[in-house]
Order: structure tokens, then sequence, then C-alpha cells
């Protein structure tokens, strides 16, 4: 049987990886999908599946040519992912031949894909065949070619005219890792210093932080668990600064993070700021991580496990000074990170997403003083949970003014739409950001 260097039959990994895949198409994020995978075959599972979810908009392509009829999903999951890993020479991660092989293989291993072994054998041959000319035919379909659901093409295309193609060959890219540095405990030029003698190429940004040439296991990043450093995109570290750059930064200045997990945007408020800082996250296991990231920087803040959106039962009735509202959202401006996002998402989401995101500013607005600053950001491209949200809540509340702020990032490439004209370019997620103050009386 064909093995990896540690031993494991490539079969089961497309098993596992067929299986991940299949999860994410009856709605469970990617990333609760490979938790369940067992830990021996993880590292390889999620490497595959990533390499899928960048190519599954070719391969259903492809298995639409090969079958008259769809299989049951767990046969349709496995096809797929060894279309979406053979389809091209260039990014294959295993010979093509040996991929049939050993999809067959898992196939024949797997109660679910047994009776539907020889089927996926047949089309497989004839995708072995016919490869150059399958794909050919595939060519003109936006989904095969751009590799997005076409309802997620279609709005880039509505929501950004000029940029919707450069969005969508970013997003099938990798994304970089971007280090936050932590000026209580070092500077960014000591820092820099540290990662070279340590083998470790990284370049500044205009921001303020370090690119790393190639990723790196955390645990080799010096000082890492000491709290010098954490990883976190350029675009994220935005926000703490937004927020804090007009208020006073005393003891007894009050901020609230809302939907604060996993803690990044929370430390680095504490890490510019001696105020008290509010985390707030309905989950139990991701409020944990807030802790447990605070620990690692040496921080504290106040962390309630409560949903943001309802602060009557949570609020102790202190007006906040800054609020930052990082609102749930589709997530459409980091699927280089999470690739699954695009095939997780529904188009009715992002309408349920958007009332979400209303509420929200609705209820956090009323907590916060006369003069404060509130930032709103979201992950996402799309406008519904952006500028228009944002143009609405103004309509709304005529004592919120928009202070200029960085608008939609264009992940990658640094280009922006209604941002300041100070913006560098830099290789940032897709993100929103609006500072909105309340005005006085």
């Amino acid at each position: 049987m064909k093995s990896n260097e540690e031993g494991i039959p490539l079969w089961r990994q497309l098993n596992a990886t067929a299986r991940v895949v299949d999860a994410v198409r009856q709605g469970m994020s990617g990333t609760a999908a490979i938790e369940n995978v067992p830990t021996e075959l993880r590292p390889g599972v999620q490497a595959l599946a990533f390499h899928v979810w960048r190519n599954l908009g070719r391969a259903q392509a492809l298995r639409s040519k090969l079958a008259t009829k769809m299989p049951p999903p767990p046969a349709d999951a496995l096809l797929c992912v060894a279309l979406a890993l053979a389809w091209h020479d260039d990014k294959a991660p295993y010979d093509v031949f040996t991929l049939v092989n050993q999809t067959v293989e898992a196939a024949k291993r797997s109660v679910s894909t047994k009776a539907q072994a020889n089927f996926l054998n047949a089309c497989l041959r004839r995708f072995l065949r016919e490869r150059e000319s399958l794909v050919a035919s595939t060519d003109a379909d936006p989904v095969a070619f751009w590799n997005h659901p076409l309802w997620w093409i279609k709005r880039l295309q509505k929501d950004h005219p000029q940029h919707w193609q450069a969005i969508l060959q970013v997003a099938n890219g990798h994304a970089p890792m971007t280090l936050r540095i932590n000026t209580r405990k070092t500077s960014v030029a000591d820092y820099q210093l540290k990662l070279e003698e340590s083998g470790i190429a990284a370049r500044a940004t205009d921001g303020g932080a370090l690119v790393l040439e190639r990723p790196e296991p955390v645990l080799r990043l010096p000082g890492f668990v000491n709290g010098w450093v954490s990883v976190q995109d350029a675009a994220a570290q935005m926000a703490a600064p937004l927020l804090l750059g007009g208020l006073p930064h005393t003891a007894d200045l009050r901020v609230l993070d809302a939907c604060a997990a996993p803690g990044g945007k929370t430390g680095h408020l504490l890490e510019l700021s001696d105020g008290t800082v509010f985390a707030v996250e309905i989950d139990t296991r991701r409020s944990a991580r807030i802790q447990q990231n605070l620990d690692r920087l040496g921080l504290t803040a106040q962390v309630l496990t409560a949903d943001a959106a309802k602060p009557h039962e949570w609020w102790d009735g202190q007006l906040f000074d800054g609020i930052l509202l990082d609102a749930p959202c589709s997530a459409s401006g980091i699927v280089r990170r999470h690739p699954d996002v695009r095939w997780l998402r529904r188009e009715s989401d992002i309408a349920q997403l958007a009332e979400l995101q209303k509420s929200m500013l609705h209820a956090l607005w009323k907590l916060l003083r006369p003069g404060g600053r509130m930032v709103y950001c979201t992950c996402s491209l799309f406008l519904a949970e952006g500028s228009s949200q944002v143009q609405t809540f103004l309509t709304h509340n005529t004592d919120a003014l928009l202070v200029p702020s960085a608008g939609h990032l264009i992940p990658q490439n640094g280009a922006f739409l209604g941002a300041v004209p100070d913006n560098q370019s830099c290789d940032y997620d897709g993100f929103y950001y609006a500072l909105l103050q309340k005005q006085m009386g």
C-alpha cells in the first residue's frame, strides 16, 4: 500500500479527508470536522482537505462530466476528493495514478462507499484516459474556474466590480504568517533581531507587524510562551489602535471587547492600554481560550461568558469609553486561512448574519458614553456586512458620527474602498472597519 512518510496508508488519509469534506457539506465547519479526525491522521488530512477545498469547484464540475447521476454523499465526497487532488499535474500532491489506485482502495475499505467502489473505479479510469479534454471542457464553468460557489462569485462582482477577480485569485492562495509584537515586553526592531538570530527571516510592515518569510511552528518563535509575540493578521491588528487612538490611556478607561474569542484583539487592547477591558464571549470553550491567551501574555481582563447582544443579562450599568464589536460574519475575507468557508456558507446566511450584526450594533451602542468610540469590524468582503450595515446604522442613530477609517480592505494587496489616504498597502486578510463616535448631548 502507498504510505506517507509516517507509514500511514494514503487510502486512510483519503477516507478521512472525504469524511471531513462531506461534514462541511452537511454544515459543520472545517475546523470542527478536522478536530474529529484521529490525531495521527490530522496533519495530513488537514493539508489534503485544504487542497480539496481550494479545488472543489473544478472537482464538482469534473464529477458532473463523469457521472450522469450523483452518487450517495460519502462516495461523491471521495470522488470529488480524488478529482480535486488529481486534476492539475503541477498542483497534485501525489502521482495521479497513485491517487486513483488509493481512492479505489479507500472506497473498498469503507462500509459507506464499498458498494460504489466499482463505480468510482470506472469514473477515475475514464478520468485518467480523458483528463486533458475533461478539464478543458470545464474551463468555461465559473464555479470550476474560480473554485467558489456561483452566488459568492456574483456577490463579489456586484460588491467589488473592479476587484472581484483579484479577490478570487487571492482566495486560493496561502495567507502569510504575521506576528504582533507585545510592546510591553519587547520592541519590533529587537524582536526582528531575535528572529534573525533564530534563523527566521521576517519583514516589518508599516503598521508595526512582522511578516515571516515562511510559516514556523509557534514554539520556534523566541519568547512565544512568555508572551513576547502573538500570531495575528495585519488587518486584525488595526482594531485596537483604531479604537484607542482617540481615548485617554488612563487606568479608569473602560473598554468592551464584544465577541472576543479567541482573545487576540483583547490582548492587543491590553498591550496598548492601562484600562480595564471586558471581554464577552457567548461560547464557554471559546471563553476559556481567551483566558489561556491572556495568561500567556501575562495580562488580565474581565472575561464574561455571555451573549453580547443581550447586555441586560451581564452589563453592570456603567457606560464604556470604547467598544470593539468584531461581529459574527460570513468570514468571506479570510478564505485563504479557512478555505472551507466558501463551501460551508449559503447565500441565505448573509441576510441572517446582517440581521444579527444590526441587532448587536443597536444593543451595544446604548452602552457607550457620549464622546466614546466604537469600532465595528467584520472579516467580510460583502457590503451587506460592512459599509451598507454602517450606513443603515447611521441613518437610524443621529448621535453617531462616522470617523475616517479603513473601510473595506481587499485581501493581499491592501487595496481599499473608501479608506483614508494614508493607509499603506499590505498583505491583509479581507476586513471591514468603521470607527463611530458618539456625539455629546
